[in-house]
């Protein structure tokens, strides 16, 4: 490699560079440690024209960290992908980052875009993240949020659900379940700074207002996806509201206010719907502490934002197929996918 960076009179590290087809080279200095490379017998031809073909493009996931199993469950799909693929398909990796913490996500969106082509994030509607977006949006970073959108011209797709109707099919399932047609109902949120939670509580007070108008909603809560937060929340809205006969958890960690359910001996009378199927929730269903999962299916947004984002951007011109919103009920429970064969 030495001897490939003095014919091509550049330094070691931008033959590391070409080699490894990083970001940051221009296409003429390519072609030089290339031509070099080929001219001392370092690479034959074979290896020439494979580095001479259009890099696949690299993708970053950035994912909240934190107890939400849903997104421990999207980490460990990506994971595997990440593992598997070779070395001339789209490289692929994921990254968790701090949860509810603008300022976090967006210094870690500028700091990935140094190598990845595209960026798929759960965005925080906030300045920092909105600035963050326009630098690297005008770079040409390709940027894809996922599950929560942010609405910037630079953001090229949004996947995930229709999270208005998500609310708004909560408040239908858990208005047409309750064994009374008057008590209070609570929503516990992850936080409002994600929009996507905001619009499936605005979503579920619309049609509780509209369709179930003698429902009087008692609190509004910020769980902020963690369990034992959850749960005392949970304790709390039992104690002063006996009359209570439904929970919605807009966002994660559900087996939190399930054990606060079974603990008050509650889990027959409260009707309980939450996000995401993932081995807690499926758990809770089948043992009745929860009656409904509103869930989008993690590879299909894995899926969508690869299909998307491994294309030139003038070749998605339609944009990405919608992810489709599964309610799953104990009685129609998805059987787990098998891992992929890694032999």
């Amino acid at each position: 490699m030495n001897d490939v960076a003095e014919m091509a009179n550049v330094s070691l590290a931008t033959v590391d560079r070409v080699l490894n087809r990083r970001k940051g080279v221009r296409s003429r200095t390519v072609e030089r440690v290339l031509r070099a490379a080929l001219d001392l017998g370092y690479m034959d031809a074979a290896e020439l024209e494979r580095l001479q073909n259009p890099r696949p493009p690299n993708i970053a996931f950035l994912i909240p960290m934190g107890g939400n199993p849903y997104f421990r469950l999207l980490g460990e799909k990506l994971k595997e992908i990440a593992q598997t693929t070779s070395r001339d398909q789209t490289q692929v990796r994921c990254f968790f980052i701090e949860s509810f913490n603008a300022a976090a996500l967006a210094a870690a969106v500028r700091h990935h875009a140094k190598w990845a082509d595209g960026i798929a994030f759960m965005a925080i509607d906030h300045p920092l993240v909105r600035e963050a977006v326009e630098e690297l949006g005008a770079a040409g970073c390709r940027i894809v949020t996922i599950v929560s959108d942010l609405q910037h011209p630079a953001r090229e797709a949004y996947i995930g659900l229709d999270n208005q109707t998500a609310g708004r099919t909560a408040a239908y399932l858990l208005g047409r379940f309750c064994r009374s047609d008057t008590g209070s109902v609570a929503l516990v949120a992850g936080s409002r700074n994600y929009r996507a939670h905001a619009e499936r509580e605005m979503g579920f007070l619309g049609l509780l207002e509209e369709e179930y108008p003698n429902l009087r909603i008692v609190g509004i809560r910020e769980g902020r996806d963690d369990r034992d937060r959850n749960y005392r929340h949970t304790i709390s809205l039992l104690e002063q509201n006996p009359d209570l006969v439904g929970i919605y958890n807009v966002g994660g960690s559900s087996d939190g206010i399930a054990r606060a359910l079974r603990e008050k001996e509650k889990s027959q009378e409260v009707i309980f719907i939450g996000h995401g199927l993932t081995p807690d929730t499926r758990r809770l269903l089948i043992e009745g502490s929860m009656d409904a999962v509103i869930n989008s299916d993690p590879d299909a947004i894995i899926e969508a934002v690869l299909r998307l984002l491994g294309k030139p951007k003038d070749e998605n011109p339609a944009g990405p197929a919608s992810v489709k919103m599964e309610t799953i009920f104990r009685e129609n429970i998805p059987q787990f996918s098998r891992p992929r064969d890694q032999s």
